[in-house]
């Protein structure tokens, strides 16, 4: 394997092996279509319907929950000794397990924003289409090699988190139009994920390029690639289910709804 060691600054994509930078523009699209999704510009306006925040929140929380999980199943593919990429990941993932279980805790705040309890989460019925992203993660972390799993997990799936958690926090808005007294409980979520998620996913891929080299085979690449597709397509997924919501009538009541947020605070 020609060896990858990074030189350049981490957050520049051409600091990456050729291959990889082809791989970051071949799914571009397919990233974008969850960026850019209907679903968080309403959210950052504070126009969501209440009934898609809830959806989306409930049929979402399998992913938030279980990360740590995947992270965890994809620490048992190093070893001490494995190689300058194997100690990267196990520092990585043994660092960031920790971080990633509060996370849960901080999901759960932002749904009871919604009016959601935590039974409301583990109870959800009838959200296949949304439950099919951490299906994708407890499967490609089970069973593809460890830079494939990362890359689909640690890059796509948390890149992209951090890029929409920023649309969302890029106004105002949304976080103004909810009852001071649960607004930084429910707000923390996505502000640590729209500050955090910045370096977070760039550490991945250097991982990714350092487990595979400057020059992988052309199957390696391709597994790469498509996992980071599928990643994004599943996330896409969840969107457009949770968009459903929509589908049975229009709703004047939004996430923001003050009469449903000021009892939730009064509680």
């Amino acid at each position: 394997m020609q060896e990858f060691r990074r030189t350049g600054e981490l957050k520049d994509i051409t600091s990456y092996p050729v291959w990889l930078q082809q791989v970051v523009r071949d799914t571009a699209l397919a990233k974008a279509r969850v960026v850019d999704h209907e679903l968080f510009a309403l959210m950052r306006d504070a126009q969501l319907p209440l009934a898609v925040m809830q959806r989306f929140l409930v049929g979402v929380w399998p992913t938030i929950e279980q990360f740590p999980r995947f992270m965890a199943m994809n620490l048992k593919k190093t070893g001490y000794g494995g190689g300058r990429g194997q100690e990267m990941a196990r520092s990585y993932l043994m660092h960031n397990i920790r971080v990633e279980q509060s996370h849960a805790k901080h999901w759960v705040e932002w749904a009871r924003a919604a009016g959601l309890t935590l039974e409301d989460l583990q109870r959800g019925e009838d959200m296949e289409s949304l439950h099919a992203l951490a299906h994708w993660c407890w499967h490609v972390s089970d069973h593809a090699s460890l830079p494939v799993a990362i890359a689909a997990t640690n890059y796509a799936v948390e890149g992209a988190t951090g890029e929409w958690s920023c649309v969302v926090c890029s106004k105002p808005d949304y976080a103004a139009s909810l009852p001071e007294a649960v607004r930084g409980p429910a707000t923390r979520w996505l502000r640590v994920h729209a500050e955090y998620d910045d370096t977070h996913p760039w550490e991945a891929l250097d991982i990714v390029a350092t487990l595979l080299g400057h020059a992988p085979s052309a199957a390696d690449i391709d597994a790469v690639r498509r996992a980071v597709r599928s990643s994004y397509g599943y996330m896409a997924m969840a969107l457009d289910g949770a968009m459903r919501a929509l589908e049975h009538g229009v709703f004047d009541e939004t996430a923001c709804n003050a009469s449903t947020l000021g009892e939730l605070a009064a509680a």
